[in-house]
């Protein structure tokens, strides 16, 4: 047990504040019974601050913490790519993408599917969508937030992870989005606090008695400059995930859009926005957060090869599971802090999987159940979306172990796993929003061909193309997809022809002054910062 009483005190504290802040902000006018636009969507009154919290404490969660830190000591800054390029991302959906859906008034990714292409994509789409959330990104958070918990408390792996299940039910299921996105302002916080604190705890370790937290980022900058390379050399190690230039020019672009503009979990908080203008700035604020992150994750990480180097942690451990780094770290606090940083992590590990389970009975209760029993009352809708949720964590738990526990990097696993079906997704939302000529058919193809093309360049005998790092698989894939749909649409003579559900006549990309402002000085940040860590 390496938690002391101080830091179970602070954790029990964290757990029980924000256990009693769900239930108050979900707490409805006397009369008012809760209907499937309060529980999916917040009933569309979320400001700018609570989108762009809760956007990111949905993303960082266990996946990135943990992952990402232990790419931090395997590979160095280049994995900071997965953070700095989405704030770019989170700039063209606001701008592009959300005056679309919201002008629609969409609850669902499928629901958009299924006016500009038909209820057969739309179906398709909805249970790629609840797979790949269940067994992928459930099991992920899952399994890595309880190793994190293993690692501090002493308890084995499968009631680490029932233990965080439980507490991600018990504050999300009775109130829904509003629930999720309101709290994560707490969570944003206690997740900021915690991570700063790790991260100066281990460079100040790193310098010892030469000069405090800064002068250890120093010393990590001149001793270990290779894990200071945001673009790796063909013979570095981690080229097959971090491809060099290709971060900049190929797959990662695919994968962040659709991660950023079309996965459910994320942008159904600017879905829940009060109006197009608080989501477009709360997309603002989330893109100059991902700024820090790295600064919280992955510099903690680099440190820790120093102090494997000191022996201040377990280099060998580490050399055999990465995924063990920021465990390790946070043992490294003193007491009461420990409790804090733990809490944080707790913090964006149970958001994570709240926002997922919502996101999960949201697309199954509306875009599945819904059309086939359309008689029932709202309130049955809410209670079916509760059901599946608690249905999506249970199988999640008797997944994980089974898809994870033999793998190094957990992080470059899920990136993996959502490459197989990405380029397909982007496609077809790109060439539904621009492109009026594109068909159900073309869409199939595209959706079908991702997995296809992927298969055959990841494991068929492809001359001349050996070992294709998967980011440049994922970009020759995507531009597949794209002439597959393409071709299939202008060859398509079916009577229907293209649908128009969603003609673009009627909306305005205009940004406002200080959208426009924010999005020039996030741009210059990134360029400056790319342009120092070359």
């Amino acid at each position: 047990m390496n938690l002391a009483g101080i830091d179970v005190v602070v954790v029990l504290l964290y757990a029980v504040s924000l256990f009693g802040i769900a239930l108050w902000v979900s707490r409805e006018p006397e009369g008012h019974t809760k209907d499937t636009q309060d529980y999916f969507l917040a009933g569309r009154s979320l400001p700018w601050w609570a989108i762009g919290a809760s956007l990111i404490a949905s993303n960082i969660s266990a996946e990135q913490i943990i992952g990402q830190s232990g790419q931090g000591f395997a590979v160095g800054i280049a994995i900071a790519a997965y953070e700095w390029q989405a704030a770019i991302v989170l700039l063209i959906v606001a701008k592009w993408f959300l005056p679309i859906f919201l002008k629609r008034k969409i609850y669902t990714m499928p629901q958009y599917l299924d006016q500009r292409y038909g209820g057969g994509v739309k179906t398709m789409m909805s249970i790629y969508w609840i797979i790949l959330y269940t067994a992928v990104n459930l099991t992920t958070v899952l399994w890595l937030g309880g190793l994190a918990v293993m690692s501090l408390t002493g308890l084995s792996i499968l009631p680490s992870m029932a233990a965080l299940a439980v507490f991600a039910l018990l504050y999300s299921l009775y109130g829904g989005l509003k629930a999720v996105a309101l709290t994560d302002i707490i969570q944003v916080v206690i997740l900021v606090i915690g991570g700063f604190a790790i991260t100066w705890i281990a460079l100040d370790m790193v310098a010892g008695d030469t000069g405090g937290a800064m002068a250890g980022l120093g010393m990590l900058y001149n001793e270990i400059p290779g894990h200071f390379e945001m673009i790796l050399d063909a013979d570095h190690p981690a080229y097959g995930d971090l491809p060099g230039i290709w971060t900049l020019l190929g797959g990662l672009w695919v994968l962040h859009f659709s991660y950023w503009g079309f996965n459910q979990y994320i942008i159904q908080r600017a879905l829940g926005a009060e109006s197009l203008a608080e989501a477009q700035k709360g997309l603002a604020f989330a893109a100059f957060l991902k700024l820090l992150i790295p600064v919280i994750v992955v510099i903690p990480g680099i440190a820790a090869v120093m102090l494997a180097q000191q022996g201040a942690l377990d280099g060998a451990a580490l050399e055999a599971q990465s995924d063990g780094t920021y465990g390790q770290l946070m043992a490294l606090a003193p007491a009461g802090l420990r409790g804090l940083v733990f809490a944080a992590l707790i913090a964006a590990i149970v958001s994570s999987l709240a926002s997922m389970m919502n996101s999960i009975s949201t697309i199954f209760t509306m875009d599945i159940y819904k059309p086939r029993y359309a008689d029932r009352t709202e309130g049955h809708y809410v209670t079916v979306g509760r059901l599946s949720a608690l249905a999506a964590m249970i199988l999640a738990l008797i997944l994980a172990r089974p898809f994870l526990g033999g793998i190094a990097s957990a992080f470059q696993a899920v990136q993996e796993y959502s490459g197989f079906i990405a380029p397909g997704i982007v496609a077809v939302f790109l060439l539904g929003f621009f492109w009026p000529r594109a068909t159900a058919l073309g869409a199939f193809g595209a959706l079908i061909g991702s997995i296809v093309f992927n298969i055959a360049l990841k494991f068929g005998p492809v001359i001349g193309m050996p070992d294709i790092p998967f980011i440049i698989r994922v970009w020759i894939v995507f531009m597949g997809c794209l002439a597959v749909a393409v071709g299939l649409s202008i060859w398509d003579k079916s009577e229907d022809g293209p649908r128009g559900a969603l003609e673009l006549g009627d909306i305005s990309f205009a940004t406002q002054p200080l959208f426009n402002r924010l999005s020039f000085v996030v741009v210059a940040m990134l360029i400056g910062l790319y342009a120092f860590l070359w």
